[in-house]
C-alpha cells in the first residue's frame, strides 16, 4: 500500500458532478505539475458529468501522468486511478456506468533517475549538446529530444539538409537509478540549394519573385539562407503569409529545391496613431498604403501627422509620400523615392520646408540595413536671427543594426543607428555635414526575466558650418519625450543674447530605465534622462545640461505596451512641474 503524504479533495458543486481525490508521495512542486496535467481534475473543475467523458479523461491520464513524471526524471512510477473503486484502465468505453461519483488518483513517483551513458553519434563539427545531457545529471526525458534536435541542427548547418534520427535506445536501470541513452543519426549527403519554386496565391510576377527571393542556387545548403529569403519577402510588405519548405526528395544532381508558398496581403490599408503629452499636446497620425502597385511587389505609401494639438507649442504638420520597389538595379537593392512637405511651429522658430530624395536600401545582413541617396531640400524659416531661405543638395546616408527581440517591447539585444548627411548650399548659406547616432541596449534578469535594464545614448553634430548658418530644423534641441522627459519640449537651446535663442551644433543624450513586471500584463518603470546642447561640433563640449526623472506604468497588449509616464525636472533651469506622456510602445 502506498504511503500517502498528501491528499486533496476537489468537489464540484453541480448536483450530478463527481469528486476527485488526489494523493501522492511526490514533493509539492511535482504535485502541482501532476495536478495541472490531469484531465480528470480539469473535468471535475469544469463540472463534467457525462460518464463517457470522465472515463476517457481517466484513461488518458495514465499516459499524461507518466509523461509528466518522465519529463522530471521518474522512470519507475506507480499510478492507480480508480472510478468508484474500479481501476480505470480496465474499464470499457462500450459498457459504462450510468453515473460516476468519485475518482481516486494515487501516484507514487518512485526514485528520480540520473543519466548514465549518453551517446549521440555521429555529430557534425562544433555541435553543442544540452549542457545537462550528461552522466550524473537529472534524466529529464525532454533532454533526449533536445540532444537529438541539436545533433540534427548541427548537421543541417553543415549542409546535410536531410539529416534525421536513425535509431534510439533508452534503457532505465532501476537498481542503479540511471538512464542510458544511445541515439544514432543519419546525416545524409551534403546538399546544394536548387531552384526556388512557388505556390500559393500571389499576383507578383514569378520572375520578380525569383529576383526578390534571390536564393543562392548552387551554393551549400544552410538554414540561414532560407531565413534570409523569408526576410526579403517580408521586407516588401506585399505578403500576408510566407512559408518556405524543402522538397521531399533531392534532385538527380543532389540539389534541393525550395518551395515558397506566398499569399498576398490586401492591396490597400489605412492606419491611424495617437500620442499625448501634457505639455507638447496631442499627436495624430495616419497612413495609407497601396501594396503591389504594378505587380512588382512595389509599394506606395502616404503619411500624414499633426502634432502640438492643445499643447503649449504651435501646430506642426507633415505630409510625406514614399515609393519602394525591391530588387531594382541589383537583387539586393530597393529603390526608394521620397517626398515630404513640413510645417513646423516650434518654440524657437517657424519653418516651411520641402524635400525630395532618390536612394537605395541595400541588404547588408539579416539584421542590418544601409541607405544611400541624393536629394534636394528647400526651407523658409523665421527665428530669432530673422527670416531666411535655405536651398541644399543633400546626400543622406543611413545605417542600422537591430538585434532586439521585439521592437516595441525589447527585453534583450541592441539597436544601433547612424545618419550622415552632407549638405551642399545652392545659395549663400553654408555647407557642412549633419551627423546623428542612436544606440540602445537591453538586458533582462531575475526569475522569468522579471527585470529589464534599458540604456540609450544619442549623439548629434553639425560639422563644417556654424549653427547660426544652418536651418533651425537641422539643429539640435533637448527636452520632451524623445530626449529628456520631465523637461519642456525643446527647452534647452543656445542663448545668443538679447533674449534670442536657437538650436545648437551638438547634442548628447543619455537615458536609463529599469522595467519590472508587476502582475500579468502590468509593468512598472523608473527612468532618468540627461541631455546637453553645445555650440561646438563635439557633443558634450561647452554644453549646457538638464535632466529629468520619473515613474511609469505599462500595460502589455498584443501589438505593444501602452505607455504612461510621469516625469519631473531633476537639474537645469529649463522647466518645472510635472509632465505626463502617453503612447504605444516603450519610450525607447
Amino acid at each position: 500500500m502506498l504511503k500517502l503524504t498528501a491528499a486533496f479533495l476537489v468537489c464540484a458543486t453541480a448536483a450530478q458532478a463527481f469528486e476527485v481525490q488526489f494523493a501522492s508521495t511526490a514533493d509539492d512542486d511535482l504535485k502541482k505539475r501532476l495536478r495541472a496535467a490531469s484531465a480528470v481534475i480539469e473535468a471535475a473543475d469544469t463540472d463534467i458529468t457525462a460518464p463517457e467523458e470522465i472515463i476517457a479523461a481517466v484513461q488518458s491520464d495514465y499516459r499524461t501522468l507518466i509523461g509528466t513524471l518522465y519529463r522530471e526524471g521518474y522512470y519507475g512510477p506507480k499510478i492507480s486511478i480508480r472510478v468508484d473503486g474500479r481501476e480505470g484502465a480496465s474499464m470499457s468505453l462500450i459498457s459504462l456506468p450510468s453515473q460516476v461519483n468519485r475518482v481516486t488518483i494515487e501516484v507514487d513517483p518512485g526514485p528520480q533517475f540520473v543519466f548514465g551513458d549518453t551517446t549521440v553519434n555521429p555529430l557534425a563539427r562544433d555541435t553543442e549538446l544540452p549542457e545537462d545531457f550528461r552522466r550524473g545529471e537529472i534524466a529529464h526525458s525532454y533532454l533526449v529530444g533536445d540532444a537529438t534536435d541539436a545533433a540534427i541542427r548541427g548537421w543541417r548547418e553543415a549542409s546535410h539538409a536531410k539529416a534525421q534520427p536513425k535509431g534510439q535506445t533508452v534503457t532505465a536501470d532501476h537498481p542503479t537509478k540511471t538512464l542510458d541513452v544511445d541515439v544514432e543519426i543519419d546525416p545524409g549527403p551534403p546538399v546544394k540549394l536548387g531552384r526556388l519554386r512557388f505556390a500559393g496565391n500571389t499576383t507578383v510576377r514569378e520572375d520578380r519573385l525569383w529576383r526578390i527571393g534571390n536564393l543562392a542556387t548552387g551554393t551549400a545548403y544552410h538554414p540561414e539562407k532560407l531565413d534570409l529569403v523569408t526576410k526579403r519577402f517580408q521586407k516588401t510588405g506585399t505578403f500576408r503569409s510566407i512559408t518556405l519548405r524543402e522538397a521531399e526528395e533531392l534532385n538527380d544532381d543532389g540539389s534541393l529545391d525550395i518551395i515558397a508558398t506566398l499569399v498576398d496581403e490586401k492591396r490597400r490599408r489605412l492606419g491611424f496613431g495617437a500620442e499625448l503629452s501634457s505639455l507638447e499636446g496631442g499627436t495624430l497620425s495616419a497612413y495609407w498604403i497601396h501594396r503591389n502597385l504594378t505587380n512588382n511587389a512595389d509599394r506606395l505609401r502616404f503619411d500624414g501627422e499633426v502634432s502640438g494639438i492643445g499643447g503649449n507649442t504651435g501646430i506642426d504638420v507633415t505630409v510625406a509620400a514614399t515609393y519602394r520597389r525591391p530588387a531594382t538595379v541589383t537583387r539586393k537593392t530597393t529603390l526608394v523615392l521620397g517626398a515630404a512637405l513640413e510645417h513646423l511651429d516650434e518654440p524657437d522658430f517657424l519653418s516651411d520646408s520641402g524635400e525630395f530624395t532618390l536612394g537605395f536600401d541595400v541588404e547588408t545582413s539579416p539584421n542590418s540595413t544601409f541607405y544611400g541617396g541624393i536629394g534636394y531640400r528647400y526651407s523658409e524659416v523665421e527665428d530669432d536671427l530673422g527670416s531666411r531661405n535655405f536651398s541644399y543638395l543633400i546626400l543622406p546616408f543611413e545605417g542600422s543594426r537591430d538585434t532586439r527581440d521585439n521592437s516595441l517591447n525589447p527585453t534583450k539585444g541592441t539597436y544601433l543607428a547612424a545618419e550622415v548627411m552632407p549638405f551642399v548650399a545652392l545659395n549663400d548659406s553654408a555647407s557642412g555635414v549633419r551627423l546623428f547616432g542612436d544606440g540602445r541596449g537591453y538586458m533582462s534578469f531575475g526569475d522569468d526575466d522579471r527585470f529589464t535594464l534599458a540604456g540609450r545614448l544619442q549623439l548629434g553634430s553639425i560639422y563644417g558650418a556654424e549653427y547660426t548658418d544652418v536651418p533651425p530644423d537641422m539643429l539640435f534641441f533637448s527636452g520632451g519625450g524623445g530626449t529628456v522627459r520631465g523637461q519642456p519640449y525643446q527647452s534647452l537651446n543656445i542663448d545668443i543674447g538679447g533674449g534670442d535663442e536657437i538650436g545648437g551644433s551638438s547634442f548628447l543624450g543619455l537615458s536609463g530605465e529599469l522595467r519590472a513586471k508587476v502582475r500579468g500584463n502590468i509593468s512598472a518603470v523608473g527612468f532618468y534622462d540627461l541631455g546637453g546642447i553645445g555650440t561646438s561640433a563635439l557633443p558634450g563640449e561647452d554644453a549646457e545640461w538638464h535632466a529629468g526623472a520619473g515613474l511609469g506604468l505599462r500595460y502589455n497588449t498584443g501589438f505593444g505596451p501602452i505607455r504612461f509616464d510621469v516625469a519631473t525636472p531633476i537639474s537645469g533651469d529649463t522647466g518645472d512641474g510635472i509632465q505626463i506622456y502617453i503612447g504605444i510602445g516603450q519610450a525607447f
